[in-house]
């Protein structure tokens, strides 16, 4: 994409009579070839209150959009959360026309200043196999229409 876009025109549409409305955020996890769910199985280690915190931090990145969480590389970013005792950080992307849809990638514990390169990789490689099916789905869609 040429040229700097400025972040209110990646998270709103246009409204009636050409006013931009603000695009409700939601989340999604990335799921599996086989519907799993890796997200999913993140939380169910943590305690209720670490889960907690966790989405308190998704809340927060939901309601405020992207200046409310950390561009890591490409299009991945990091929320960032502390329980009483331990942090964690959940990597996600947006998707969707008005990048609307955030898709929850990777979880995990932070133990050292900087994000874990093997976690950006694999976040990477869940978005690309996202991408890559859903686009196999729009294809499949459009010729079943023909």
């Amino acid at each position: 994409m040429k040229g700097a876009r400025n972040l209110q025109d990646m998270t709103t549409k246009p409204g009636k009579g050409g006013r931009k409305k603000a695009a409700k955020r939601q989340w999604r996890d990335y799921r599996t070839e086989n519907e799993g769910r890796p997200i999913e199985k993140f939380f169910d280690a943590l305690t209720d209150d670490e889960a907690a915190a966790v989405l308190a931090g998704m809340k927060e990145v939901e309601k405020l959009g992207l200046p409310a969480a950390r561009h890591l590389d490409g299009d991945i970013y990091e929320v960032i959360t502390d329980s009483a005792t331990r942090s964690f950080r959940l990597l996600f992307a947006t998707e969707g026309r008005y990048s609307q849809i955030l898709l929850s990638l990777s979880g995990y514990e932070k133990r050292g200043q900087k994000t874990p390169r093997a976690e950006i990789d694999l976040a990477e490689r869940r978005l690309s196999d996202w991408r890559r099916r859903g686009a196999a789905r729009r294809g499949a869609a459009r010729r079943r229409r023909r």
